[in-house]
């Protein structure tokens, strides 16, 4: 069997672990796949951040369309995110490319520094979700509409930057945030509209590092081929696994995980 045949199969079952702690979790899959591909497989952190939003953006379409059947997809909070995202991800790819980022001795700092900083936020932002929320209701109250709109956008813009760099950040982070700002709407609802906001997000990002030749797309299929089993067996038994023990591993896991790509 040759090497690239091997690496193939290794990487659709690389697709299919990623995506079935997606399912089993609820968790982005960058913030599982990128780390995977840059310590694991070597992979170049710009290839691997450009071929891993091409990913999220594929499964994440899945996941919008079913949202969206059931109706559990707020519309305008998506659109006041991608108000925020989607000219904070065009220009920071844009000065991705303007200061050569891409090249080797550029991406490497730069970006392996992000995703370590937004796995740790993230792990954070899991670990933490039931205290953060619990503080913050205590002394934000009731949100005014006004408010609600602004920092909707703002948190979008927050997420176009950290995802366009480090494909990490829309899933717990974003979720969190929008838990405490619109606590009446049900979880579901916030989840489903996130999901449905990442796509274009997503696609917008990695069409960016496209462009500067950053995205490996024989690696993507090969990711996209475990990705479909993968969610559908981890969505089936997420519902027989505590939280309780979910939660504070998966939280350690993300968060030792970036301390290693940032020191």
């Amino acid at each position: 069997m040759d090497l690239i045949h091997h690496l193939t199969w290794t990487y659709a079952l690389a697709g299919l672990l990623v995506s079935f702690m997606v399912g089993f979790t609820g968790v982005g899959g960058g913030s599982l796949m990128t780390p995977l591909l840059v310590l694991v497989f070597h992979i170049h952190p710009a290839a691997a951040v450009g071929t891993d939003l091409f990913y999220a953006g594929a499964t994440r379409i899945v996941g919008a369309a079913v949202h969206g059947v059931r109706r559990t997809v707020d519309w305008a909070i998506v659109t006041r995110l991608a108000a925020g995202s989607v000219p904070a991800a065009a220009i920071t790819v844009a000065a991705m490319a303007h200061f050569h980022v891409r090249t080797a001795a550029g991406s490497h700092g730069v970006i392996t520094t992000m995703l370590g900083v937004s796995l740790i936020l993230t792990g954070l932002a899991i670990l933490l979700r039931r205290i953060i929320l619990a503080f913050m209701a205590r002394r934000m109250g009731e949100v005014g509409q006004r408010t609600k709109t602004i920092s909707t956008v703002v948190l979008g813009a927050a997420l176009g930057v950290l995802v366009s760099i480090s494909s990490v950040g829309a899933g717990a982070i974003g979720v969190t945030v929008l838990l405490l700002l619109y606590p009446a709407l049900p979880a579901s609802k916030l989840v489903g509209s996130d999901i449905a906001h990442a796509v274009p997000l997503t696609l917008l990002a990695g069409f960016g590092y496209w462009l500067m030749g950053s995205v490996d797309f024989a690696l993507l299929a090969s990711l996209l081929v475990g990705s479909i089993p993968g969610i559908i067996a981890g969505s089936l038994l997420s519902s027989r696994a505590p939280d309780s023990v979910l939660r504070p591993i998966l939280a350690s896991t993300l968060a030792l995980v970036g301390g290693r790509l940032f020191f």
